[in-house]
């Protein structure tokens, strides 16, 4: 969805000073003769001083004319002491959040981020700090946000289930920057990323921090300022898909615009009933406050409305391990024409209590959404899809140049594009098995393209991706 161009905000103050106008300052300090000046301060949308007004008031029995160099340079000295030191960056949120500073208003709404703070960090056994800056807090797993919700409240989390026939275990590392420190978080916790105040006033929209733009949704795609480019299957009863994909850490050129590269296990009618499970890796500037990929998780059961979020950042999603970071940071990342770094995922139904199990890397299960949670997945899932989705906002008034994937077209193949290999679904019998009649679906594929392929050592897999603007691409 085209985000919405909001509208822009200024700032205005006044402040009374007293100070001396004096030619020789010693003389008229002792005569006592000042003048009181009332000064109104206008900062326009761009950071600039829009207009001055100075009201004089005189309090001495005798005034003299000062003159206009003294006049200009204590003017000068005036407003530089006045004026605050406001950064561009500031006025850009203001501009964007569309709010006028006033007091009270700011002060409500430091009360809400601050209640919304203390629901979704919870007290910590043990802080960990990540090399890129986040701050672990190490949780007891009974205590995480997802016990917060309604149906979950009172439960444990559950043990493991046995994972989906023809799963063969391949060991392959996965890092996350925070895990670096050389720290881990103790048996029976699991490491939150906290979220500050500041992740929050970033969003554009408070209310909906940690969720996702609610947009229209196609069978094939999606719409709305979000493009894809995706490979997927439907027309059968899907119970769990797995694949690995490579990271890489594509440049997202507007603050409010993500890349991400994601599994989708998708059931509902496509309307207002969509539910949703996904997994990836993530660059979202907005959410995070940073460029770096980031290994997410998400979940709608109400087509991005009012339900689900990413991560723990609203209860749902149960977490089991203490290894693995939702929201941090990956390392290393692929490279151009160099290394290929992928991680895989696994998502599968267990048969036994139908809740959603999460599989990260090198065969670390990180926890599971409750059946409970959804309802057209609480049975199967009718589509599941592989690939890339950027947000188009056309903030400059073109194309956005935000890159998806390697930021490179599909026809660049291995080492150059963005790929998803090894991609099987898990049918009715809890079994793995790999894909067939796989479709690819790019919106806009002068932006974003894909193809897929198939052979005896990836089976079934895909490239995609793209550099976004380009001359094609306008």
């Amino acid at each position: 969805m085209v985000l919405e161009l909001f509208g822009m905000a200024s700032f205005h103050w006044e402040k009374t000073v007293e100070t001396c106008f004096c030619f020789d300052f010693t003389r008229r300090q002792e005569e006592g003769k000042c003048t009181k000046q009332k000064q109104e301060t206008k900062i326009n949308l761009f950071g600039r001083a829009q207009a001055v007004h100075t009201r004089r008031m005189d309090f001495t029995s005798s005034f003299q004319t000062i003159p206009i160099i003294s006049s200009f340079v204590f003017f000068l000295l005036l407003f530089s002491t006045l004026l605050p030191s406001i950064s561009a960056s500031q006025f850009d949120d203001f501009r964007r959040l569309n709010q006028t500073f006033r007091p009270g208003e700011e002060s409500k709404k430091m009360r809400l981020i601050k209640a919304h703070l203390m629901k979704i960090n919870k007290p910590s056994v043990k802080t960990i700090q990540s090399p890129d800056g986040d701050i672990m807090d190490c949780i007891m797993v009974h205590q995480q946000p997802a016990f917060d919700h309604p149906t979950l409240k009172g439960t444990k989390p559950l043990d493991p289930p046995e994972r989906p026939s023809g799963y063969h275990h391949m060991h392959s590392e996965h890092y996350q920057l925070w895990s670096l420190s050389g720290e881990s978080c103790p048996e029976g916790t699991i490491p939150v990323r906290r979220t500050t105040e500041q992740d929050i006033l970033r969003a554009s929209n408070i209310k909906r921090f940690g969720r996702k733009i609610a947009k229209p949704v196609r069978r094939d795609s999606s719409n709305g300022g979000h493009e894809h480019a995706v490979g997927y299957v439907t027309g059968e009863q899907y119970y769990g898909a797995k694949a690995s994909i490579n990271v890489w850490d594509p440049k997202v050129t507007d603050r409010f615009e993500f890349s991400l590269s994601q599994m989708w296990v998708i059931s509902g009618s496509f309307g207002d009933d969509l539910n949703t499970i996904e997994a990836g890796w993530q660059v979202s500037p907005e959410l995070y406050g940073d460029n770096y990929p980031r290994f997410f998780t998400y979940w709608t059961t109400d087509a991005y409305q009012a339900t689900g979020c990413y991560n723990l950042l609203c209860s749902g999603f149960v977490q089991t391990n203490n290894k693995i970071a939702i929201g941090a940071a990956i390392s290393p990342t692929s490279s151009y024409n160099g290394g290929q770094f992928d991680i895989s995922l696994l998502i599968w139904k267990d048969p036994k209590h139908g809740n959603w199990w999460l599989e990260f890397g090198s065969g670390v299960l990180v926890g599971y959404w409750p059946a409970s949670l959804f309802t057209h997945l609480r049975d199967h899932a009718s589509m599941v899809q592989f690939g890339g989705e950027v947000v188009n906002s056309q903030s400059s008034g073109s194309h956005t140049s935000t890159e998806m994937g390697s930021g490179h077209f599909s026809g660049e193949g291995f080492g150059k594009a963005s790929y998803f290999r090894n991609m099987q679904v898990v049918d009715w019998d809890n079994s793995l098995i790999p894909l067939s009649n796989l479709k690819v679906l790019a919106d806009n594929p002068n932006c974003y393209d894909i193809r897929g392929g198939i052979n005896n050592v990836w089976g079934n897999y895909i490239y995609y991706g793209g550099p976004g603007k380009n001359p094609k691409c306008p």
